[in-house]
This record gives structure tokens, sequence and C-alpha cells, in this order.
């Protein structure tokens, strides 16, 4: 066993590192800025925990997703490995005492939210620290061209000032060919280097199904398939209706969306991972972080915005790497919802500009002040108050992201946290003077470990039947406490936030660049038609057609997909097929011909030639003219 392999036996208990893992962590480790491309449930993590591990000092791991960065937190630490979270949750003397522990602990991970970089907190700090390796987790963030554009990221390369010598790991599970240059160039990679792994999952079998009636077609996928199952739709509402629907029907289902509260999101998800739920309906909400392996199939009711999402959705079934399904239900309707969607999705500037204003004074944010600071956030009370359509409001809030005004982060759930803040002996002194705290002081010490070092988290109700009080009289308790400066009690709260990245400006100098404003709309009309295209094709391999949007032009048929089984029907091999496939095509490419001279001049059985062109006509890979004759179709 080598270095790492032990490493990853010790932690993780695995004995071999999985595909192209251990080439990434080698680069690293030997100080090579690396751009690592895995498909979702690759096992990224593996590749900048592991040389992080290996080596003295401390990886910084940046990511946007703060509920998986609490997950990956919470995980290290039960391997007893040191990690610490930081993000825009946090109040700023929780900030102080990570980031002094980052600085002088033996802490091995920190991660943080993009936006806390900028912070001269952060940076003061950061110089003290000694960084072994910058991790970048969802790199695709950084590309304006990407899906997912994040401006904070652009100034992850900001670090390079303070970290010279310190390599970038930028790891992303979707990203084509000009994202992959663009992610290099923005992160300022000394010398480019991208480790890439094959989108292609063989085992996952991709579906198109052209139904009107969607429900029943689900019904009869979940009936027809064995193991458990994934339905991804586009709101809160249908995940319940759909997931009534499936019970109705004697199908263990559940509902799972971003609004729910923790614990009921918390027992959805052990529930299905345990499998007492069969089915999970959900939003995209559903999924980061969850590494559920026999996952036999994902259902997506309707269209995703963008091959990327639909890919890395998609990706969630079959990682154990048997037989799995990924299902797109798709009729004509869908089309007439991608156009409301995109009027929906991009607000008149002019709107965008009133939506700016109104949040400004829905905060109470003067013209001037803001910047830095960070604010609880209600969407639907904001929308109200403003008559504001929902959606466009969040679209507007959104754009006012992407030009780098504000952040606005998902709903957050910070449990309560506490941390003793008074020396031993001034506790001491604190119990003898206060009789009636004493017993509720030591259980909070006997139950809870180092509460003089680091902000610990609690549960108000746990620790009343620990201690033997009623909820209010706890909560009452800690409020004390922290008033007698004792301790610093942080009461639980969830909240969407908004971080304020620019000071407020007045309507003259808010700007909406047309120029970012029409390159975003043609971009991801862009996207969404590729999906369209992905959907309503019915003569590419629906593999290919994922893979070579990634830029994988070597790309083969699955030979199981909808479009490859309706091939197989025509009883003769792939090589066979292609073949064919290209005479025809050499043949009328320029010019139109007969079915007959057509048949004629392709080397193959009159037959088989003429099967394989009934398949490219019922397909519109060729057309038929009022002449009669046979042409290439170049747009299809």
């Amino acid at each position: 066993m080598n270095q790492f392999e032990k490493i990853l036996y010790q932690y993780w208990g695995f004995t071999t590192f999985r595909a192209i893992q251990q080439e990434i962590i080698e680069s690293v480790y030997n100080g090579k800025d690396t751009l690592a491309l895995m498909p979702t449930g690759g096992g990224k993590s593996i590749t900048f925990q592991v040389p992080a591990m290996a080596k003295e000092g401390l990886c910084i791991v940046v990511t946007p997703l703060i509920a998986l960065m609490k997950d990956q937190v919470e995980n290290l630490k039960k391997k007893g490995i040191k990690a610490a979270a930081l993000h825009s949750g946090m109040k700023r003397h929780e900030l102080e005492v990570t980031l002094d522990n980052c600085a002088y602990g033996d802490y091995k991970f920190l991660y943080l939210s993009p936006e806390r970089l900028g912070t001269d907190l952060f940076r003061m700090r950061l110089r003290k620290m000694n960084v072994n390796l910058v991790a970048i987790d969802e790199s695709h963030c950084i590309s304006q061209w990407g899906y997912d554009f994040r401006p904070s990221y652009l100034k992850i390369v900001e670090l390079r000032e303070l970290l010279p010598d310190v390599p970038f790991l930028a790891v992303t599970a979707t990203a084509t060919p000009e994202v992959v240059e663009d992610i290099q160039e923005r992160l300022g990679f000394t010398q480019k280097h991208v480790v890439k792994m094959s989108f292609e999952r063989k085992n996952l079998v991709y579906l198109v199904r052209n139904v009107e009636d969607k429900n029943k077609h689900l019904l009869k996928i979940v009936n027809g398939l064995p193991g458990t199952g994934v339905v991804y739709v586009r709101n809160r509402l249908k995940t319940r209706e759909i997931a009534q629907m499936l019970q109705n029907e004697g199908v263990t289902a559940d509902y799972y969306h971003a609004g729910l509260s923790t614990e009921e999101r918390n027992a959805k998800q052990d529930d299905w991972q345990h499998d007492r739920t069969r089915v999970i309906v959900s939003t995209n909400a559903f999924g980061m972080g969850i590494d559920k392996p026999d996952v036999r199939f994902v259902v997506h009711m309707d269209l995703p915005d963008s091959p990327e999402a639909y890919f890395q959705e998609a990706g969630r079934g079959g990682r154990d790497g048997k037989l799995a399904y990924a299902i797109l239900l798709y009729n004509n309707s869908d089309k007439t919802k991608i156009d409301q969607r995109t009027q929906t999705s991009f607000p008149e500037p002019d709107e965008i500009k009133r939506c700016y204003q109104a949040l400004c004074s829905f905060l109470g944010v003067a013209i001037g002040a803001g910047k830095g600071e960070v604010y609880d956030f209600n969407l639907i009370e904001f929308a109200t108050a403003y008559k504001f359509n929902f959606a466009h409001a969040f679209s507007s809030l959104k754009f006012l992201e992407l030009e780098g005004y504000i952040e606005l982060t998902d709903e957050l759930d910070n449990p309560s946290r506490i941390m003793v803040i008074a020396g031993k002996n001034e506790l001491y002194k604190y119990q003898v003077a206060h009789a009636e705290m004493d017993h509720f002081i030591k259980v909070l010490l006997r139950n809870y470990a180092g509460l003089f070092n680091d902000y610990v988290k609690i549960d108000e109700k746990h620790l009343a039947r620990l201690s033997g009080k009623q909820l209010p009289e706890v909560t009452e308790s800690l409020i004390k406490l922290s008033r007698a400066k004792i301790i610093n009690y942080i009461p639980r709260k969830k909240t969407p936030l908004i971080i304020f990245t620019e000071e407020r400006l007045d309507d003259k100098n808010l700007r909406i660049s047309p120029e970012n404003y029409n390159l975003r709309k043609e971009r991801y009309t862009k996207r969404i038609e590729a999906m369209v295209n992905y959907a309503s094709g019915t003569a590419k391999c629906r593999s290919m057609s994922l893979l070579e949007y990634f830029g994988e032009k070597n790309a083969t048929r699955c030979g199981k997909c909808d479009v490859c089984t309706s091939r197989n029907e025509l009883d003769m091999s792939k090589y066979q097929f292609d073949q064919i496939l290209e005479q025809i095509k050499a043949n009328i490419l320029t010019e139109g011909k007969s079915l007959e001279t057509l048949v004629d001049s392709v080397k193959f059985p009159s037959e088989k030639t003429t099967k394989v062109i009934r398949w490219l006509l019922d397909n519109n890979k060729i057309l038929k003219d009022s002449n009669e004759l046979l042409h290439w179709n170049k747009t299809a």
C-alpha cells in the first residue's frame, strides 16, 4: 500500500481508488494546479481530502452548497478528522473562533462559501494558516459560460497573492469544453492540466417517453421497475400531488422540497435511504450530498433547464454500477412551458432595478451603506409587500446576484450553538454565586465537549430532557447565562440570507448591463434548446447526445436507449447499420436521389438498405421532396 492507499483505508475503509482518483491525488500532491472532471457519484471529495491528509497543514475547500458543506464537515469529524465550516449564516464571534482554530489548532479542513473570501477578517487570519491545498468544488460556477455562474467565485484567484506556492484543485461534474478552458484561465492555473474521466455511464440507460398522460406513465414505470427511485418535478406543490397519487396506487412514496423543516427533510431522507420509502418525489433540492448507491430509476416529469442539470440529476441512478434507468417524460406542451419559463427567468431590466430598490427599502439599507452586511430575508413577505410576481422577484434577485450586487443564499437551517466565553475561575465563581444555575451548567459541561474552544451545536429539547427542565426554562437559562457573559448563545434560525456585496446604489448609478443581460438570455436559451433537442430527437443515441454536448467527440452508441433499441429492431449489427447510413448520407448529402437510385448506389443488400432508409425517413434524417427525391436533412 502506498501512503495514499493507507489514508484511504484508515479513514474511508476502501483498499483501492476509483477510476482517476489516484491520478488527481498525485497531481495536486506534487504541487500541480489540476482541473478534475468527474461525473456525479465519481468520488470527487476523496481527490482533495486524501492529499490534504498526506501533508502537513490545512486544506481550504470553497463550495457554494452550504448544506453539503455542513454534511462533509460532520462526516470528517466522525472519522476523527478536525474540520470546520465558514459561511454567511454565522455570527462574527463564531467566525473569529473558527478562523483562530484553523490558524492555531491542528485542523485539516476549512470549508467556506465563496463570499467569505473577500472579507478582511478571513484575509487577516489566512496569513497565519499553513495551507497545503485549495480545493474548488462546483468549479463550473466561476465561468460565465457555465449554467450556474456565481460572481463571488471570481474572487478565488485573489488567493494566489496570499498563497503563491499552494496548488489549486478545481473539481466539477459538468463542464462543456469552453467552460473547461474558462475555469483554468479564471483560476490562474500556472499550467493547464485537466484530468478527465469519461462522462459515459454504461450501466445507466437513458430513455425519453413522449406521452400525454405523464402520471399514468410514471405509474407504469414504478410498477414495471424494481427498487427505489427519484422523481423530479419543478415545483413544490407537484411533489405532494404526485407522491399522493403514487400512495393511492399502493406505492410507498413521499415528497421532499426545500420548504420543509430540517426535521421533516431528515426523516424523509432517512426513510428513503433505508428503503422504508420506495419513491421520493422532489424538486432539485433533493440529491445534493445524498449518496444512495442502489437507485434503480430517476424520472423527470418536467424538462430541466439544461443538459448539465439533467446529467447531474439523472446521474444519481445506478451508482453501484448495476443497471439503472434515467427516464424523461416529454410532450408537446413542454415547448409552450419553455417559452413561459424564459420570460419568467428574464424580467425586463427596469423591473430588476425596481426590485433592487424595493429590496433595499425592505431591508432598511441606506444609499451608500450595506456593503458586506448580511440580512435575514423572506422572499414571500418581500414579494407580497411590494406586489411583485413571486417568480419574477426571485429571477430579478438572481440577476442582481449575477451582476455582483448581492448574494442570495438558499434557505439555511442553523441549529442553536453555544460557547463558554468565561474563564474556568470566573465560571466557578458564577456557579457558587448562582446555586440555582449550578446543575444546569454541569449538565452543559458533561454533555457537550469542547465548549471552551469552539461553538457547539445544541438541541434545546434534548437539553430539557437531560436537565429535567421544561423547554421554556431551558431557553430562559441559556439567555440568562448569555447576558451574564458566561456563554455565547446563538438560537436556532431557519432563513435565506441576502448579502450585500456592494454598497447600495441609487437608481442613476445602478447598472444592468444590456450586453450581460442579452448574453445570459442567449446562453440560457441555447442550453434549454439543447434540452428540447435531446427530448424531441429520435435519430441520435441519448448517451451520445449528452456525451457530445460535454465534448466527447468519439462517443459510441449505447445500444440500450430508446433510439438505439428502435434501430436494433432492424435486425442488423450497429457496425452494419452505421456503414449503410454513411453510404446513404454520402450519396444524398449534396443532391437528391430517387429511392431506387439510392438503393442501387449503396453496396449492401437492397433489403437491408431499404430498412435503414425507412428508419431514417421515420426519424426525420431523410426528407422527401415534391419530386419524390430523397435528401439528407442537414438541420436534424
